[in-house]
């Protein structure tokens, strides 16, 4: 496989590899891993850390004069100025980690001026890997992998995230779940949002979503998704997805009616539809008996939903 990768490629793989083997060490006797919060909810390990060493050390040795963006350690590594960022998750889902619940992951991205150019998810309990380089499709091993084919939402499994971290909006969110669960075959909320946007690539589920997400978390299950033919944005179709912390994706079709549904949770969307929203969760919070009546309203048309735009230059 590694014959054929795209340079660049070829070491994060290398790079993901070295961190699900210290990741599998540590699965084996789970409960003696050393845990601590980084705040209500959210959980770091000392795997997470150890991973994420093993992999700035091994970018870094290959090309010192490239960024880093890590979850654990920030942009503390690396060059500041440069056009070339890896943007890395260590171990995606370290609370299903912890758990001894196997779905997690090693996410490694490369941004080049911003543009996902390079990615790798890595899935150590099935040793899986995940690949994707701009204009070459997108691959698990050696198996080229695409979107599911499926145009209808009541057909889909859809997948998602659920909100944990203080100051989410739990009840905003319970209702766009409401609404997609009404409209689709099954939700399922394995854990790993870098993972979930894997299978979204391979085909194993028709759609994601979730809001509060981080761009370690999307950066390189994004570009799985887009050179499997998917799309991906956030909830009102626009591409700025990491950098306004929701996103939905999904093959064109079911992608399009996602956005539909989703555009008037979105924090983005127009002042119509966070009214509608607003009422929505009023009521719910409400007995059946006493539920403020909803007048009759036209909601806002969700703007045409639009994939992420190529990078104009290639990772070299």
């Amino acid at each position: 496989m590694s014959s054929n990768l795209h340079p660049m490629l070829n070491v994060a793989v290398k790079a993901a590899r070295a961190a699900g083997a210290i990741i599998n060490r540590a699965a084996l006797d789970v409960e003696a891993v050393r845990v601590s919060a980084k705040q209500t909810n959210d959980f770091v390990t000392e795997v997470d850390h150890a991973a994420e060493a093993i992999i700035i050390e091994t970018l870094l040795t290959a090309y010192p004069g490239h960024g880093i963006l890590a979850e654990e350690s920030g942009s503390e590594h690396g060059a500041r100025d440069s056009e070339f960022v890896w943007v890395i998750d260590p171990l995606d889902g370290t609370t299903n980690f912890i758990h001894g619940f196997p779905f997690y992951c090693v996410s490694i991205a490369l941004t080049v001026r911003g543009k996902v150019e390079q990615a790798v998810v890595y899935d150590p309990t099935r040793n899986d890997i995940y690949s994707a380089s701009k204009g070459r499709g997108a691959y698990v091993n050696d198996r080229r992998i695409r979107v599911a084919k499926r145009t209808r939402l009541q057909e889909c499994l859809i997948s998602t995230g659920f909100p944990y971290r203080p100051g989410d909006k739990l009840k905003t969110y319970l209702n766009a779940l409401g609404e997609v669960m009404s409209q689709c075959a099954g939700v399922r909320r394995p854990g790993a949002a870098a993972l979930d946007l894997a299978y979204v690539a391979a085909g194993f589920s028709d759609g994601f979503f979730e809001s509060g997400l981080q761009p370690w978390d999307v950066a390189a299950g994004s570009l799985l998704v887009t050179e499997a033919g998917g799309l991906i944005g956030n909830f009102t179709g626009e591409s700025d997805f990491m950098d306004h912390g929701e996103c939905v994706a999904g093959n064109p079709r079911i992608y399009g009616q996602l956005v539909t549904t989703l555009g008037k949770y979105s924090k983005f969307a127009g002042a119509g539809d966070k009214a509608s929203v607003r009422q929505a969760v009023l009521d719910a919070a409400l007995p059946a008996e006493t539920a403020a009546p909803t007048p009759a309203q036209t909601l806002s048309v969700p703007r045409a939903p639009r994939a992420v735009k190529s990078g104009d230059s290639e990772a070299g």
